[in-house]
């Protein structure tokens, strides 16, 4: 048994500069700037969001800018299986995620579980 939940919102910004991308989305959305350089590489901003709502991360990408769901999990791989069973493939393992795509054609991402706690909105999954 593993459990799962959606975790955050990604704002995949092609162009390179996050600290201004992180200003726009932070006045747009009304969330204060966290930290415009996440893991000491450039490539991941994050805006300050109360422990029961959803992250707001930005992500600077090689491909168009778009907006992608990350789903958390204490078992990224029995949650990808889960999904594929539902009709989503993988595209391929970045770093420590799963990229996958919806049969819609929609992308997300299946990552490690990125709260201490996952909350009253966990799903358990067999």
């Amino acid at each position: 048994m593993h459990h799962s939940r959606l975790c955050a919102l990604v704002i995949d910004c092609q162009d390179g500069d996050l600290v201004a991308a992180s200003e726009f989305w932070s006045r747009a959305l009304g969330k204060p700037v966290k930290t415009t350089d996440e893991e000491g590489d450039g490539k991941y901003a994050t805006l300050k969001t109360a422990p029961d709502e959803l992250q707001v991360l930005l992500q600077r990408v090689d491909h168009p800018s778009r907006v992608h769901l990350d789903i958390e999990s204490d078992d990224i791989d029995a949650e990808a299986d889960r999904l594929e069973a539902l009709g989503a493939k993988r595209i391929g393992f970045v770093r420590r995620w799963w990229v996958m795509e919806a049969p819609t054609g929609h992308r997300f991402c299946v990552v490690r579980k990125q709260a201490d706690a996952f909350g009253p909105h966990l799903n358990t999954w067999d």
